[in-house]
């Protein structure tokens, strides 16, 4: 925290242990999956005053006691101080979605206009979104690479990248600007 670095060097997995039932289930840290996904990310000022709010609020309500592998001081606990599943938050996400679309078709129809539907998204559409928007902030590719831990450009490039009719435009006409060839 003092530096303000978030140091990725393992993944956390949830998976089913034993060969039949009743199975348990236990979180475990395993290595990234590329020697790319080990990596020094520097903290955003938003992303830092989250996470100090969030130690904060554990200084003065309790610590989860939970360990895993020997690790401990987890931040993103649920309230049993337990880890978040992914799944779990996958299935928050489409309880807010569904909620919002229900709420938004009765209200368009009380108002005679076409619903604003949400489409359905996952925690993952936010690594993607960040992504995205990394890129169309015309960050260095290589730089970008690095934060998202793809071992192969082409990733960064054939995923995130995208190429929108705006932003071809925009980029043609910051060339014309600069380079002033007639």
């Amino acid at each position: 925290m003092e530096n303000r670095i978030i140091d990725i060097n393992h993944s956390m997995t949830y998976f089913r242990r034993g060969k039949q039932a009743p199975y348990t289930f236990e979180f475990k840290f395993e290595p990234p999956k590329t020697k790319a996904g080990i990596r020094k990310i520097p903290m955003l000022d938003d992303v830092y005053a989250v996470l100090k709010e969030m130690y904060d609020y554990q200084q003065e309500n309790g610590v989860s006691p939970l360990v895993v592998d020997g690790a401990t001081g987890f931040i993103f606990i649920n309230k049993l101080g337990n880890l978040y599943k992914h799944n779990a938050i996958d299935h928050s996400i489409r309880r807010i979605v569904n909620t919002h679309n229900a709420e938004e078709e009765i209200k368009a129809k009380k108002e005679h206009r076409e619903p604003i539907m949400l489409p359905f998204f996952s925690c993952h559409t936010f690594r993607h979104t960040f992504c995205t928007r990394f890129c169309e902030n015309k960050t260095n590719v290589k730089v970008i690479q690095a934060v998202m831990g793809h071992a192969d450009i082409n990733t960064t490039m054939d995923i995130y990248a995208e190429v929108t009719e705006t932003k071809k435009r925009e980029a043609m006409e910051n060339l014309s600007k600069n380079m002033k060839i007639f």
